[in-house]
């Protein structure tokens, strides 16, 4: 049985992830090869040592007339992290609302993902809502933990009859981290990876200078749960990273933390002429508390300057 190795800054003193993002992988059909092509291009280029899918990788949802729907989210699955799987890379991931819409539960979905031999992902405590809240620890140069990687899942659809709208990270979820977070060595950084927008994330763009586009509405949750504050009080994250907002790609600071969307992934799914698919790359450096962010897209350019967006106060 292969047993994963421990996540571990290099020799360098460097620890490099690869964000994926919304892949809507369906069957294999034309678009999903577009998707794998990108992946295989930004991992070969890049190299990272762990890859962090936030949600959406399948896509269970309904289709357009005459479009056949994914028949089975396993081979789906499957074929969506083939790309990371085969060249041996750790890989984590959250579940988005799209992953588990029909067919699957978000449980049996885990289930098969945690028998894959490269897969750092964790099922988490069956005691909090969501399937799939768990903590990583990154390994300084002497073994002793130097970063943590935080991630949630933000549900797919309100539950509350009188709310519509998308799901918030519930309160347990919330002092499940704080718990995790007390326990953990504060000083330490860390980043925290989810699938929908925090409503933060349209505080940070009319608030402050951000850099990147925003191409839709930020579709968050219509309840602040309180997750943001959270880390803030407990002054460990350092970045936070969401998708589900395919033409969104900005990133703002915000009380000390950057709050980044990915870059949409997938070609199975809505998108925006000229806007380019593609990955949103992480560094950290082991003791600094900072880190350095970048995107790679489909046709090979590397983007580390995105555009300034000043509030209109």
């Amino acid at each position: 049985m292969f047993k994963q190795q421990p996540l571990t800054f290099r020799e360098d003193h460097t620890f490099t992830i690869t964000q994926f993002t919304d892949l809507h992988w369906i069957d294999g059909r034309k678009e999903d090869q577009l998707t794998l092509r990108l992946m295989e291009e930004v991992l070969d280029a890049e190299q990272p040592n762990l890859v962090v899918f936030t949600g959406d990788i399948i896509y269970t949802g309904p289709v357009s007339t005459g479009e056949p729907p994914c028949e089975d989210p396993l081979q789906a699955f499957r074929d969506a992290v083939q790309a990371v799987e085969a060249r041996q890379i750790p890989w984590a991931l959250v579940f988005g609302n799209h992953d588990t819409e029909t067919l699957i539960t978000r449980q049996e979905l885990m289930n098969s993902v945690l028998s894959y031999p490269h897969t750092v992902t964790q099922s988490g405590p069956v005691d909090i809502s969501g399937v799939g809240n768990y903590c990583l620890s990154i390994q300084g140069r002497d073994g002793q933990s130097a970063a943590n990687l935080y991630f949630f899942d933000s549900g797919s659809h309100s539950t509350v009859p009188r709310i519509r709208g998308y799901d918030w990270i519930r309160s347990d979820q919330i002092h499940w981290y704080t718990e995790q977070s007390r326990n953990a060595q504060r000083e330490l950084p860390a980043l925290a990876f989810f699938h929908i927008p925090l409503p933060e994330y349209q505080q940070v763009w009319e608030r402050v200078t951000c850099y990147g586009n925003k191409h839709e509405n930020v579709c968050c949750a219509p309840v602040n749960s309180g997750l943001f504050a959270a880390m803030v009080e407990m002054g460990n994250v350092v970045g936070t990273f969401c998708g589900h907002d395919h033409v969104n790609d900005y990133w703002g600071e915000l009380h000390g933390i950057r709050l980044c969307y990915g870059r949409a992934t997938g070609y199975n799914t809505y998108g925006k002429e000229g806007f380019h698919r593609g990955a949103r790359m992480i560094r950290l450096r082991e003791g600094e508390r900072a880190f350095e962010t970048w995107l790679r897209l489909a046709d090979g350019t590397v983007i580390r300057d995105q555009p300034e967006h000043s509030p209109t106060l």
